[in-house]
């Protein structure tokens, strides 16, 4: 049985476990797309590149682990409903949309991992520089890697572009909610202070 979402001030909330997980995956996320986008982008020095290649890998990691535990408490702790007045087609879209972002927020840490099991390079990774992180089985002892890593990078690049568009739908559905609807859907994540610098129109 789940527990029931937290109440304050009246306004049903997701739990502080679920905001904090929520904020640290929001910016680790965000991190890894700006790392992404000025490797793949600008030219650095190769030695740069590299550093920034082995800290997006520990990020991606630490994203992956934050996320598997996020799954684990939504499943165990009911979410803030929907407004009442939402309509079907609403409803089915913000679920769809949830859905699809839970959806690419695993397959990116997994296509990463896979991609770096595969490398013809074989360069081990150390998260930040100190712990030990092992291949996936059976891709790291393939014999023609790279075909398998070529496809893995266009998959992996691709994905990261279509969670970018889902992040930037979500913020924008957050902010009509907010500033047109005039309901309560993005208080439920703020943090306590984070709803005072924000106040609600109509208060």
């Amino acid at each position: 049985m789940t527990a029931p979402a937290k109440q304050s001030r009246g306004i049903t909330r997701y739990t502080g476990v679920a905001i904090i997980l929520h904020w640290l995956i929001a910016a680790g996320i965000l991190t890894l797309i700006v790392m992404g986008l000025v490797m793949d982008h600008l030219s650095l020095d190769p030695m740069r590149v590299f550093q920034l290649y082995q800290l997006h890998k520990s990020i991606g990691i630490t994203v992956m682990v934050l996320i598997a535990l996020r799954i684990v408490w939504r499943l165990t702790h009911r979410p803030p409903e929907l407004p009442s007045d939402m309509k079907g087609l609403e409803r089915m879209a913000a679920h769809l949309t949830h859905a699809a972002l839970y959806g690419v927020q695993i397959f990116m840490p997994l296509s990463g991992w896979a991609m770096v099991s595969v490398s013809a390079l074989g360069i081990p990774t150390l998260l930040y520089g100190t712990i030990l992180w092992p291949d996936l089985p059976v891709l790291s002892t393939l014999q023609n890697k790279v075909p398998v890593e070529a496809a893995l990078k266009t998959v992996h690049h691709w994905g990261g572009w279509f969670l970018l568009a889902l992040i930037v739908l979500h913020i924008a559905a957050a902010l009509r909610h907010h500033f047109v609807l005039n309901d309560n859907i993005l208080r439920q994540m703020l943090p306590a202070i984070g709803r005072k610098s924000l106040p609600k129109h109509g208060d």
